[in-house]
């Protein structure tokens, strides 16, 4: 918007009168001094509106004096807001833009009798569940499932770390079969060593014609893990190709018809993988403690790897499906 007044083309000039002629004015009587000039009416609107003005910025200077001489100073400017941001170790992070945060209540978790962690809200309670590979030999199932375990997640394979062969677990096949008859429900998992997305594209073929068909009420996972303690040929992939990874295997096994997944820890969920590429799918988190402090929304939450549960013997994964 423009505040200047527009400028006018008005020349104001006296109106000229006839003159006079000269003569001596009726003695007795005084000589009537000549009429003043009349100016045109425009020329009475500027002279109020500069009269107006004026009177502004007077009132204006006035403020102004009155105010320093009080001491007192016009408020400062409201302060920037600081962005919003989270620590993880030692490190400050800001938060992913449209990524879905962490819904679950800390008031909502406890320890039941035997140790367990148990999150109940709303008037849902969470499932309680293990994942098992060939590390933990011969289970006895129905055992398993009385000590109130609700679902297994088993791991079908893996590919190697050092050449990158495509293996199955040993006791995929009598895991598959004793958690269905002891009535738990089961998902599976795949150890990766992906280095591209091609190689997961083929991990989750393998576990698709590994499946061949068999029906499962929880997830199909990917899951990759960086290897310690020896040299692999994972060694140094950047994440956005492990995101690319993980996007490309869940897509082959949505593909199919099954639910795909996510297994991760903190440290690849806040600076590894872009979790934005992978919110179609259902995130699993593995975070140790009683409460997941994990910053981010995820669906199944691996809180210890001590756990202890009866017809497995030693430790074993424990796990809440919320």
């Amino acid at each position: 918007m423009n505040d200047m007044l527009p400028g006018s083309d008005l020349d104001f000039k006296e109106r000229e009168l006839p003159a006079r002629r000269p003569g001596k004015a009726p003695e007795g009587r005084r000589q009537a001094p000549p009429p003043r000039p009349r100016r045109q009416g425009v020329e009475w609107g500027a002279v109020a509106l500069a009269v107006s003005v004026a009177a502004l910025i007077l009132a204006g200077a006035a403020l102004f004096l009155a105010l320093r001489g009080s001491g007192e100073e016009a408020p400062p400017d409201a302060p920037e807001e600081e962005p919003v941001t989270f620590r993880f170790g030692d490190m400050v992070l800001e938060p992913l833009e449209g990524m879905p945060l962490n819904p679950y209540s800390k008031e909502d978790f406890s320890v039941d009798e035997k140790g367990r962690v148990v999150y109940a809200s709303g008037g849902r309670r969470a499932r309680t569940g293990i994942d098992v590979s060939t590390h933990q030999k011969e289970i006895d199932w129905p055992a398993v499932a009385a000590d109130g375990i609700d679902f297994a997640m088993l791991r079908l394979g893996h590919r190697g770390y050092t050449e990158g062969g495509l293996f199955l677990d040993q006791t995929f096949a009598q895991n598959l079969r004793g958690a269905l008859d002891a009535g738990l429900e089961v998902g599976v998992y795949f150890f990766s060593q992906a280095v591209t997305p091609e190689e997961a594209e083929e991990e989750a073929d393998y576990v698709l014609e590994t499946l061949n068909g068999q029906e499962l009420a929880f997830p199909v996972a990917f899951d990759w893990e960086t290897i310690i303690g020896d040299e692999a040929r994972t060694d140094g992939l950047d994440g956005e190709t492990m995101t690319r990874c993980a996007a490309a295997f869940c897509k082959r096994v949505e593909d199919a018809g099954y639910r795909p997944a996510v297994y991760f820890n903190q440290t690849q969920g806040y600076l590894r993988y872009d979790l934005r590429d992978l919110t179609d799918y259902e995130l699993w988190l593995a975070e140790y403690d009683l409460t997941p402090d994990f910053y981010y929304h995820f669906d199944l939450w691996q809180y210890t790897h001590a756990g202890r549960v009866d017809g497995i013997q030693g430790d074993v994964d424990l796990d809440l499906a919320f």
